[in-house]
Order: C-alpha cells, then sequence, then structure tokens
C-alpha cells in the first residue's frame, strides 16, 4: 500500500485511528512476549538491522553496507515475492545482483542451516528483525531517516510507528541517514551510540537529461526530490508489481515529456525483463561513517 498521507501529520485521521493503535500495541505486546519465550539462540553472531517505524527509511542500504564489509550473509523475509524478482523478493534480489548471499523465508530455519557450517564465524546479517523474538540476536542496529524521523509519533495504523519512541532505547546502537531538512521534532535516547550515514542517489543519465521518476517505496518523495531535472513524476504502493498497463502509461508520459524514465533499483528489479532494457535505475549510495564499523567489529568480538 502507499504510505499514508497523515502518516507525518498530526491530523484528525490520525487522532481517529488511536484507539485502533491502542488495540495494535496491546496484541502486539502480547504475541511479542508469548514469542520471546521460544527464543533460539545462534552459534555465530546475529547483527539485527531494524527500525521502529513501518519501512521507508533506508534500512535495505545500511543491511547490504554491513553485509558488505562483513562479506557476511543475509536472512530475510523475502517480502513480496515475485516472477520478476525469482521469487525472491525485491529487497533481496537487489543485495543478490551485489554478490551478496541472501537467504529468504523463515530467518529461523535459515539461521539453523548457517550454523551448520562448521569452522565459519562470520556475522549473519538479520534483516529486519527489530521485533522478532525468536531469534536472540548479539547486536541491534536501529536506522532512523532524520528527515522522517517518528513520523507524527504515533502507532500503526494512526501514524508509522511499529512499537513506542522508547522502542529505541533497546537497539545497541542508532544509524541515522542525514537529510536536508531534518525534522526539528526528532530526538534520540542519549544512552545509546548514534552513528549517521550519508546517501548519494546516482543520477544514470546526462545532467542536461529531463527525467519523469517513478517509485514504489514507502516514502518516493525522497526519490523524487535526490534527482535533478524531473519533470514528472508517478508514485505507486510499496513493493508495487507493475503492470503493462502501468508501463504503457509510463512510456507515453515520458514520451510527451520529452524525458527519459528512471526509478529505483528496487523497483527496477521488479519490472519485465523487457522493461528492464529500456527503463534505467538510479543507484542508492549509502556511506556509514568509518566509526561504526569499527564499533560494530569490537561490539561482535
Amino acid at each position: 500500500m502507499k504510505t499514508p498521507w497523515w502518516f507525518m501529520h498530526k491530523t484528525p485521521v490520525s487522532f481517529l485511528l488511536l484507539p485502533v493503535a491502542a488495540l495494535y500495541y496491546v496484541i502486539g505486546r502480547i504475541v511479542w512476549l508469548w514469542r520471546r519465550m521460544f527464543a533460539m539462540s545462534s552459534r555465530r553472531p546475529i547483527v539485527c538491522v531494524g527500525n521502529i517505524l513501518a519501512g521507508g527509511v533506508g534500512k535495505t542500504p545500511v543491511v547490504r553496507a554491513i553485509a558488505n564489509y562483513f562479506d557476511a550473509p543475509v536472512v530475510m523475509r523475502g517480502y513480496k515475492k515475485s516472477a520478476q524478482t525469482g521469487n525472491a523478493g525485491d529487497e533481496a534480489t537487489m543485495m543478490s545482483r551485489n554478490g551478496l548471499q541472501v537467504h529468504t523465508g523463515d530467518r529461523k530455519s535459515n539461521i539453523i542451516l548457517l550454523n551448520r557450517q562448521k569452522g565459519d564465524r562470520r556475522p549473519i546479517i538479520m534483516d529486519d528483525g527489530m521485533q522478532n523474538p525468536l531469534i536472540k540476536k548479539d547486536v541491534t542496529i536501529a536506522v532512523f531517516d532524520e528527515g522522517i524521523g517518528y513520523g507524527n509519533g504515533f502507532l500503526l495504523p494512526a501514524g508509522p510507528l511499529r512499537e513506542p519512541k522508547r522502542a529505541a532505547r533497546r537497539a545497541d546502537a542508532i544509524i541515522v541517514i542525514r537529510a536536508s531538512r531534518p525534522r526539528k521534532d526528532f530526538v534520540l535516547p542519549r544512552t545509546v551510540p548514534v552513528f549517521y550515514a550519508e546517501n548519494e542517489t546516482q543520477n544514470p543519465y546526462g545532467a542536461d537529461e529531463k527525467l519523469v521518476a517513478f517509485a514504489g517505496i514507502g516514502y518516493p518523495k525522497k526519490f523524487f526530490a535526490s534527482l535533478p531535472n524531473v519533470v514528472a513524476t508517478r508514485a505507486f504502493a510499496d513493493h508495487y508489481q507493475y503492470t503493462d498497463a502501468d508501463l504503457e502509461s509510463l512510456f507515453a508520459l515520458a514520451q510527451k515529456k520529452g524525458a527519459k524514465l528512471v526509478t529505483t533499483e528496487k523497483d527496477w528489479v521488479r519490472l519485465p525483463n523487457g522493461a528492464r532494457e529500456k527503463i534505467k535505475y538510479a543507484e542508492l549510495v549509502t556511506k556509514i561513517d568509518d566509526e561504526f564499523f569499527k564499533w560494530l567489529g569490537d561490539k561482535i568480538k
């Protein structure tokens, strides 16, 4: 689905949804406490990279950067599998294209299998597991975008939070992705070390080329604003599966504007092969503070 417009602001709609949010929280806590009773430990260190918001903060590039640094395998659910992504999910396909070892499906089962690889002491990177108590983590890293912060500060569905803001204190470290316009109400816990990361969107076309940008991600406006010469945009639901009609409409719009189509890498892997040959993606490069990797290496040891 598309990110609801009220997630970033306290509106009448968000206040009306507060009773549902309270029920969501109570049920979530009961399920979390029950599942925690069956938590398993891993022989290999588990580094969990997650967040307390419902997507869109830039967690996947952080997972990729950490896995590349340690040459470590990644376990993830593989959300929204499709034929275009080899039934692995767009994020998993994107990381696999970079040469990473990615295991999708039940994370607990995959960790058990990885633990059977005798002599391998490399960490296992667990994608999006802060709310999963079935696996004991050695290190938990929470990712935030300082342009999004906590959104309107409310729990789902009144706001974007999966857990209350205080849940950030449960992390061993926090990575904050810099933004040109940080939210003034975004305050992090003082008890948790904070590291920063920079995102750079690499335009695959010439600097003077007109662009029609489209994306099916959590907060597509971030992507659109990162590109030059954008003459039109189209936003779709997160993990959207593009149809022939969608692509025909996009190509027609680009032709009308005299522009080139561009999308995110995560969207590009969901396109049919024929469309991939005609549409380029803007790669998102994430650079994390060097001090973070030193801290994480020491923490794992």
